[in-house]
């Protein structure tokens, strides 16, 4: 039988009780990894042994993840012989990078940004794969239907949004902060003196929805993939908000793992992993589900240098030192 089972720190029974009280710029790139664990050839025949710690940057409402995380478990159970997968929430951004840089986590669903802090952590983690989506990924910029904010037409028109209010998602998100402030920056907009008070984080890309459709702030900036999932549920209130711009792709997120997995759980592991991770194409048993909580279609190949962008503009805005 699957295992599905949670590791708490005092952070962690935060997530814990907000469930029950819920109920609950390129294209990718087919070059693999250098590194052993990432070149050894998957073994068909491997079995191998463990529980594999799985958590992920918690961008969406903790009942999400869980929902997405419970069947991706289920799925590398059953694909990858001998493993037992444990998914073990976070409660920000920061904690699954640290959590990470103390071997706590095996394997996370990171974003461009948190996956960079994370391999300048741990030299030699091991990025396995990302979405399809990912190798163009987009942020959009959402308003208040009332804010005086209209179309944009392009990166340079993001220069209306000095005077308004404004708030990102997590201070860690690449696609709700670090490259909406990005293209503010390219129109002219220094977030840091140019808004009508000080930017917000609102910690996820579901909340900076909600706290613009409230009118709490006038212009919000998440991951379009979020933002589409909304819009396609049909649970906007489109005279309330509405979007405004959409930005030129990047790279974004990525599974990432620690570099001695192979030792941990046998050898082959690391690559055994990958194979089933890519391998995951909405063909078989339960994996149509898994990829559409993702957002995606499948997952590809990718690697460290596509997030060099990210970690540029990382440094340049001060989330990287």
């Amino acid at each position: 039988m699957s295992m599905f089972s949670y590791r708490f720190s005092s952070a962690r029974r935060f997530v814990a009780v907000a469930l029950l009280a819920t109920t609950a710029v390129a294209c990718g790139s087919d070059t693999k990894e250098k590194g052993a664990d990432a070149t050894t050839k998957a073994d068909a025949t491997a079995t191998f042994h463990g529980t594999l710690r799985v958590s992920a940057i918690p961008d969406q409402e903790p009942e999400k993840l869980v929902r997405r995380y419970q069947l991706f478990a289920k799925y590398i159970e059953a694909h990858v012989p001998g493993i037992k997968v444990e998914y073990v929430p976070v409660i920000d951004y920061p904690a699954s990078v640290s959590s990470f840089r103390t071997g706590d986590l095996d394997v996370v669903w990171f974003g461009g940004l948190t996956g960079v802090q994370a391999r300048s952590a741990v030299p030699g983690a091991v990025t396995l794969a990302q979405r399809d989506i990912d190798a163009k990924f987009t942020s959009v910029f959402v308003a208040a239907s009332d804010s005086g904010v209209g179309p944009i037409a392009d990166v340079n028109g993001l220069s209306v949004i000095a005077g308004h209010s404004l708030t990102f998602g997590s201070e860690s998100s690449t696609s709700g902060r670090v490259m909406p402030q990005y293209f503010l920056g390219k129109a002219g907009v220094d977030v840091n003196t140019d808004l009508k008070g000080k930017p917000g984080f609102s910690g996820s890309h579901d909340k900076t929805i909600a706290l613009v459709a409230a009118g709490t702030f006038q212009v919000g900036a998440l991951s379009s993939s979020v933002w589409d999932k909304a819009v396609a549920a049909g649970t906007l209130d489109k005279t309330k908000i509405r979007e405004v711009f959409r930005t030129p792709t990047f790279f974004d997120y990525h599974w990432l793992a620690q570099p001695k997995l192979d030792t941990k759980f046998g050898q082959g592991f690391t690559a055994k992993l990958r194979q089933a991770i890519l391998e995951l194409d909405g063909n078989g048993d339960g994996e149509a589900a898994i990829l559409e909580l993702f957002g995606a279609k499948r997952f590809i190949e990718t690697k460290p240098e596509n997030y060099a962008k990210i970690e540029e503009i990382g440094k340049t805005i001060g989330v990287i030192r």
